[in-house]
């Protein structure tokens, strides 16, 4: 076993209320980060959180060397050499895994008696009487649905159970009769999209693993189907309804009446389209929808209507998005046992329905050495550790239905992945968009595949193929023999592994297959890997790429400390870049999120191409990364293609062209700032009025007769700390620090402005800033509800010292960086949904100061509402899109995959 250096590392969590989930000292491995101690502490230590990482890995690898014993026999080196991959971050399991495995031997703690598991003994499916004795470890599942109300309730029950154990679920509806048609006493069926209403109600209640984390679900549709129109446009027109509802005054928090009305949001939706579908869309011609009950027509669309409809929905809420009927089915190896026919919540494990698959990712910047070569053995050894692994767990595990555990002991299959490719391409200085990244991904993809489906075959040779085989041969063969030829015609630029070395890898993989057969009807797939790609220390997650070049490090005291990312630093190194010049582009990474072009020659400036910011990648480049290593997966990819926020529908519809043409399996789409909108209105009581002319209210002052700010002395300041002692003396050293009171340019009598109505958890105050002729502020008043207050006077007194700051030439850009984040009462969360959670007053206005004004200017649309009124859609064109506030700690979530993962605590809407 390696040697690791084990030291005391802080835990601690951080919650939204700005309260401590904890805050301990846990030993861990002296390379992990604080964070990754962390997310191992919230979400998969339990009871040996006293112990520490050691201990987690113990529990989780001596019960799969168990399940391996078991499986198919083991050696001593088993334990000790996954032991090392995961103690040293160079791969990890699906959190299920982390949260279920070993729990009931190790900690004693008993499950419920809800689930399936195969019984070696008499070989076959029985109850479980305690899931943590068979514990639920896979991530991923497909589940069947019939046009029966006995069929659709029972989805609606298992779904809440694999919730619960912290996996998600994907079901296509398209077996559900429409609303187009008959029931047999002659009434008119619900259809489709009433029964996705309770699905998400059960998704929205439960969440998954125990935990704040959203379940994860995936919904899908065929073109075909007579509902189809209203599935496609299901999400934004319930989101429309959302923005109408706070319009009329309804609160607009996360957990607020029109957020909570909304149907349809705890679920990704995707439309099953067929080669027949897109050539229609190619030539401008019609389908037909046909009756799930009686197989007639029941309308004639014209095809590229109906993308156009799917292009423009994606355009306003980011659903829904392709899957790709044919060429899933395709590369289907067990075509003989039946088609497929949906995915799981991310749409990277696509197989027979009543199914499921446990992950697995590498991290592959671990396989990097000093000198930038890929250890290639050390890669190989440690696919075919985890193989067998997860090959264990398919036996040792339990399912929330009796069909999906027979159907996962007949077929096995796996999803073994990889993170970190932006991140390695990043280390290497290979551009993301260029021939050589796309090669060196190809390369990685294809090798792991080869290995894996060796390691199948020699597990076959030892215990025997997987039940399905036999039945499945030809087909089965036959992909593997598709792999192998895509992996032929690889391009020779970038390598990274020799060229022979693969092929040498996929003839061993076929050979060995067709003598001995597989033990896994799958082996690989590209999952979003948000939770587990934090937990390695990952730079990017899955086969993103960076989504901007700066990261974010928790301090002690409270607060964030920002630098470049360290593979940026290594990629700048690698270009020959030293010396100040490094230090110089680091320090403007730090504070503008990209890189400084005429420090970076021009060559060089694709390497640092992020998906989003001003040198952002185009979309056609995340399509060709995937279209490059798609060929080389068993299943599919999670991965969001990104668009900046002035995209239009046209180019979405283009990407699910260009992407069905470039052979995927699936795709999704994500406009920056589509789904970050807050409805603002021009009604008083609304968040912006943005005016030209003088705003007259009882609650809003009058910034005319406002009294012009005295200079303030070193004496004033220190009496105001005492005065408010009760207030982090921190906001008064930076005060001291920004105010000069020489040189400033006063504003003219007459002057513009803005006022704008704030509410965090419950305390609501205005304040307004004046305005330059140029639009840029000049001053701040800050009024709440409690006059004459410690508080009201400290805001106060912070309003003059901004005025006087920013009239003496301090920089805007200054100022909010200083005071954003301060952290006193009153905090929580807001009715600004693009802000979400605040720590203070004073963090709230200065956040909202740096993107009005500091940031990339806010983009204002006008959208009608169903009440006929008109409202403004604030949209902002942010440097690294985020999503909505993580609910476990209020942190900042970015995309990973098709998922949104939370930066701070590990928090993911995905199910891996």
């Amino acid at each position: 076993m390696e040697k690791f250096n084990f030291v005391e590392k802080r835990a601690s969590l951080q919650l939204a209320d700005g309260s401590y989930k904890f805050d301990k000292k846990i030993k861990a491995p002296d390379f992990w980060s604080e964070r990754a101690v962390t997310i191992a502490a919230d979400k998969y230590l339990f009871g040996d959180m006293e112990d520490g990482i050691a201990e987690l890995v113990s529990r989780v690898v001596s019960h799969i060397s168990q399940m391996n014993r078991d499986n198919i026999g083991t050696d001593d080196e088993f334990y000790c050499d996954l032991s090392n991959i995961l103690l040293d971050q160079r791969a990890a399991f699906n959190s299920p895994v982390w949260f279920n495995v070993g729990v009931g031997p190790t900690l004693g703690v008993k499950g419920s008696a809800h689930n399936f598991y195969w019984d070696r003994d008499i070989d076959e499916i029985l109850p479980c009487d305690d899931t943590y004795q068979h514990p639920q470890g896979a991530a991923c599942f497909i589940q069947s649905v019939d046009d029966t109300m006995e069929s659709i309730m029972r989805l609606a029950a298992s779904e809440a159970m694999l919730f619960k154990y912290g996996s998600g679920t994907g079901t296509d509806l398209s077996t559900i009769r429409s609303s187009r048609e008959r029931l047999s006493n002659g009434g008119i069926p619900s259809g489709p999209l009433s029964f996705m209403r309770i699905y998400d109600q059960i998704a929205m209640v439960v969440k998954s693993g125990g935990k704040t984390r959203r379940a994860a679900k995936m919904q899908s549709l065929k073109s075909a189907h007579p509902d189809i129109i209203e599935f496609i446009e299901c999400k934004w027109r319930e989101e429309l309804k959302a923005k109408a509802l706070v319009a009329a005054g309804y609160s607009s928090g996360l957990d607020g009446e029109a957020i909570q009305s909304a149907f349809y949001q705890n679920s990704n939706i995707s439309v099953r389209v067929s080669d027949e579908f897109m050539r229609a869309v190619e030539m401008h011609e019609t389908y037909d929808t046909i009756a799930v009950t009686t197989g007639e027509q029941i309308d004639k669309l014209n095809a590229s209507k109906v993308l156009m409809q799917i292009a423009e929905a994606t355009w306003k809420c980011g659903d829904p998005g392709l899957q790709f009927d044919d060429t899933i089915n395709y590369w289907h190896t067990c075509k003989n046992s039946g088609r497929i026919n949906a995915s799981n919540p991310c749409s990277e494990y696509m197989f027979l329905d009543d199914s499921a698959c446990n992950l697995a990712s590498l991290n592959l910047i671990k396989y990097i050495d000093d000198r930038d070569n890929f250890k290639v053995l050390d890669f190989a050894r440690d696919i075919r550790t985890l193989i067998r692994s997860m090959d264990a767990l398919v036996d040792g595990c339990s399912y929330p239905t009796a069909q999906i555990a027979e159907n996962s002991h007949r077929f096995r299959p796996l999803g073994l992945g990889y993170c970190n490719l932006g991140g390695l391409l990043m280390a290497l200085g290979v551009p993301y968009d260029s021939d050589a990244g796309r090669a060196i991904a190809s390369e990685i993809t294809s090798y792991m595949t080869a290995i894996a489906y060796y390691e199948s075959a020699m597990i076959a040779k030892s215990v025997g193929a997987f039940d399905g085989f036999d039945h499945n041969r030809e087909p089965m063969l036959e992909v593997v023999s598709a792999h192998w030829k895509h992996s032929k015609e690889l391009a020779s630029v970038g390598r990274l592994i020799d060229g022979m070395t693969i092929d040498d890898a996929w003839s061993n993989a076929y050979a060995d297959g067709r003598i001995h057969g597989y033990r896994n009807a799958q082996v690989t797939v590209l999952a979003p890997t948000g939770t587990i790609s934090l937990f390695m220390d990952a730079e990017t997650g899955g086969i993103e790429p960076f989504l901007g070049l700066i990261s974010y490090k928790k301090l002690v005291g409270g607060g964030t400390l920002t630098k470049a990312s360290q593979l940026v630093e290594r990629g700048l190194r690698k270009l020959g870049y030293g010396g100040e010049m490094l230090e110089s582009i680091l320090e403007f990474i730090k504070d503008n999120n990209h890189v400084l072009t005429d420090l970076v020659k021009h060559e060089h400036q694709k390497v640092f191409e992020t998906s989003f910011g001003a040198q952002s990648l185009p979309w056609k480049a995340h399509i060709d990364m995937m279209a490059a290593v798609q060929p080389f997966l068993s299943g599919a990819i999670s991965k969001t293609v990104n668009m900046p926020n002035d995209a239009i529908a046209d180019d979405i519809y283009n990407a699910y062209h260009y992407a069905w043409r470039s052979g995927l399996k699936s795709i999704a789409i994500y406009r920056d700032g589509s789904k970050a909108t807050q409805p603002e209105s021009s009604k008083k009581d609304d968040h912006v009025v943005d005016t030209n002319k003088k705003i007259e209210s009882d609650h809003i002052p009058d910034a005319e007769k406002m009294v012009e700010p005295k200079p303030m002395t070193s004496e004033m300041l220190e009496k105001m700390a005492m005065d408010f002692d009760s207030v982090d003396l921190q906001v008064f050293d930076t005060l001291r620090e920004l105010v000069s009171t020489s040189g400033r340019v006063r504003l003219p009598q007459t002057r513009n402005s803005l006022t704008h109505k704030f509410d965090i958890a419950g305390h609501e105050g205005y304040f307004t800033v004046g305005l330059y002729d140029n639009g840029q502020p000049g001053e701040l008043f800050i009024t709440i509800s409690k006059e004459g207050s410690t508080i009201a006077g400290l805001l106060g007194v912070v309003g003059t010292l901004f005025s006087m700051a920013v009239q003496s030439g301090v920089p805007l850009s200054r100022i909010c960086d200083k005071f954003i984040y301060s952290k006193f009462e009153p905090s929580g969360w807001t009715a600004n949904q693009e802000i979400g959670y605040a720590h203070s007053i004073v963090d709230y206005i200065f956040r909202w100061l740096k993107m009005r004004f500091v940031d990339a200017p806010i983009e204002t649309k006008e959208e009608p509402m169903p009440n006929k009124e008109t409202v403004k859609i604030v949209i902002k064109n942010s440097e690294v899109a985020t999503g909505e506030p993580c609910k476990n700690c209020g942190g900042s979530t970015v995309q990973s995959g098709a998922c949104w993962v939370c930066t701070q605590c590990g928090e993911t809407t995905g199910c891996g």
